[in-house]
C-alpha cells in the first residue's frame, strides 16, 4: 500500500518540496532552485529527480507514492490544462502530465498555487481543517483561492479564486498590472500599501514618520508605524482594511465559508490589521450576525506544499470510490 505524497510548490526563484504521511504529517521538507534557462524547460526534470533523490535517501521508492501535487503560478483548468504561467515563461502546458511521465506515471494532480495554498490553510494551517474557506494571499500582489467542500473552486476558465482582481475602488484613476482600475491588489498588496501612503503623504503635511523613509519606504514600515501611533500610517492601514473588508464581505455573500484567511506578507502585521479588517468586514456584512470569522494563516512558506499534498490525496480518494 502506498504510504507517503508529496508536495511541490512551484515558485520563480525555488522551488519547495515536502514528503508527508497519508493523514498529512510533514516527513521532510526541502527546495531546490528554479532554473529559469530556455524558458523555464528543466523545472519539471528538475523536480523529478530532486523527489526521486529524497526517496531514495528516505528509504522509499516511486511504488510508495500515493501521488504528487504540484502548484503552479497560472491558472489550471480543471482538464489540468495550463493556458500561460507567466513567470515561469510556460505557454498551453499540462505539467501534472509531463511530471507523471517523469516519475513512471505516478499519479500527479496540479493546480493553481494561491488556490492550493488555500487548501493547504483551509486543511491543516489557519482554518483548522475546515471544508469551507477562503484565503486572501496580501503580498506583491494579492492572490486568492476559495476552498468549498474540500474542494479548489476554479471555475471554467481556471478564474475562480482571482481575489485581487475584484473590482472594488470606483475613484482609482489608475491602473491594473490585469489592465483594470480599482482592483482590490492595488490597495491591499504590499505595493499597494505603500502607493498608499505616498498618495497621503502628497496629500498631507502632517507630520509622519514615513516621510523620513523616502523611497525606502515599505508596507511592513506602514504597518509597524500605524500600529506604534504614526496617524497618518494609521490612516493608510485603515483605507487598507476598508477595501478588504469590503471584498471579503463580498465573498461571504457569495460563498459563505466557515472561515476567511488573510497570509502573505503584509499578515505579519497581526491583530493590528486583523482587528481593523473585521470591524469593516461585520460593517459590511449586517444581513446575519451568523458569518464567516477572518483569521491569519498559519502555515507561512509551507502552505503551498500542504496544499499541493492534500490535492493529490483528496483525488486519490476520491477515484477509489
Amino acid at each position: 500500500m502506498a504510504k507517503i505524497g508529496i508536495g511541490v510548490d512551484v515558485g520563480g526563484t525555488s522551488v519547495k518540496l515536502g514528503m508527508f504521511t497519508r493523514t498529512g504529517n510533514l516527513i521532510k521538507k526541502w527546495e531546490i532552485p528554479t532554473d529559469r534557462e530556455n524558458n523555464c524547460a528543466n523545472v519539471l526534470p528538475d523536480v523529478a529527480a530532486s523527489i526521486r533523490k529524497t526517496l531514495e535517501e528516505e528509504g522509499f521508492s516511486t511504488e510508495d507514492l500515493v501521488g504528487v501535487g504540484l502548484g503552479v503560478p497560472g491558472p489550471v483548468q480543471p482538464t489540468g490544462y495550463v493556458e500561460v504561467c507567466v513567470n515561469l515563461h510556460w505557454k498551453d502546458r499540462y505539467p501534472g502530465r509531463e511530471l507523471s511521465e517523469l516519475l513512471d506515471g505516478v499519479r500527479v494532480e496540479a493546480g493553481n498555487d494561491a488556490n492550493v495554498a488555500a487548501l493547504g490553510e483551509a486543511w491543516k494551517g489557519g482554518g483548522g481543517g475546515a471544508a469551507d474557506a477562503v484565503l486572501f494571499t496580501l503580498g506583491t500582489g494579492v492572490g486568492g483561492g476559495v476552498i468549498v467542500n474540500g474542494k479548489i473552486i476554479t471555475g471554467k476558465h481556471g478564474l475562480g479564486g482571482e481575489l485581487g482582481h475584484m473590482h472594488v475602488r470606483d475613484e482609482e484613476t489608475e491602473y491594473c498590472n490585469c489592465g483594470g482600475r480599482g482592483c482590490l491588489e492595488q490597495v491591499a498588496s504590499a505595493t499597494g500599501i505603500v502607493r498608499e501612503a505616498k498618495r497621503i503623504l502628497k496629500k498631507s503635511s502632517a507630520e509622519s514618520k514615513m516621510r523620513e523613509l523616502g523611497d525606502l519606504l515599505t508596507a511592513r514600515d506602514v504597518c509597524d508605524l500605524g500600529r506604534d501611533g504614526d496617524l497618518l500610517a494609521d490612516e493608510v492601514m485603515e483605507t487598507v482594511s476598508r477595501y478588504l473588508g469590503l471584498a471579503i464581505s463580498h465573498v461571504e455573500m457569495t460563498v459563505d465559508p466557515d472561515v476567511f484567511i488573510i497570509g502573505g506578507g503584509v499578515s505579519r502585521a497581526g491583530s493590528y490589521l486583523l482587528e481593523k479588517v473585521r470591524k469593516y468586514y461585520n460593517d459590511y456584512t449586517t444581513l446575519s450576525r451568523n458569518h464567516g470569522n477572518v483569521v491569519l494563516a498559519a502555515l507561512g512558506n509551507d502552505a503551498g506544499i500542504y496544499g499541493a499534498v492534500r490535492l493529490v490525496m483528496k483525488k486519490a480518494e476520491e477515484s477509489k470510490g
